[in-house]
């Protein structure tokens, strides 16, 4: 499958009202395209211009799938998750990460804040989409792993938390 046809199924369904999600699957190949969520907000007062580089360019067929989805991921897979007891919260998605609403804001969450379920701990800006990403697990921060106003992949590591 390539761009264009991806490209093609992306309009296909935001065009619909009556789709919500198309998904494909072949041999190795699984890609599923939904309707964004009703969580995104308005975009910040700051917008930086991105120009993807060849391995982001690369990268999107394969990540389309879960672009639109609004939840993070979140896992303790690698190992000084396990064995320190910490959950990472994971990008849901490829984009540009923003730890605030506006320059002028504060940050939704900061290292030694206390979240609960639900509270918004980003935004994500993918396709001029602000997403503003909840977290799903109650704890304190103990680490932010990307910098503010930075590119991101999806399913890579955002926070560090330690569950209460």
């Amino acid at each position: 499958m390539d761009i264009k046809e991806i490209e093609n199924l992306i309009r296909f369904v935001s065009s619909q009202k009556n789709v919500g999600e198309v998904e494909i699957e072949k041999k190795d190949f699984k890609l599923v395209i939904r309707k964004p969520s009703q969580q995104v907000i308005s975009a910040p007062q700051y917008i930086q211009a991105q120009v993807a580089a060849p391995a982001q360019q690369a990268a999107l067929p394969a990540a389309t799938s879960t672009e639109q989805t609004s939840a993070p991921v979140i896992t303790s897979t690698t190992p000084a998750a396990e064995s320190s007891n910490l959950i990472t919260i994971k990008s849901p998605m490829i984009g540009t990460f923003y730890r605030s609403s506006s320059p002028d804001k504060p940050s939704f969450v900061n290292v030694g804040d206390e979240i609960k379920v639900g509270k918004p701990v980003c935004i994500i800006e993918a396709m001029k989409l602000f997403n503003e990403i909840e977290s799903e697990v109650s704890g304190k921060i103990v680490k932010v792993l990307v910098d503010n106003a930075t590119p991101v992949e999806y399913d890579q590591p955002l926070f560090l938390v330690e569950p209460n």
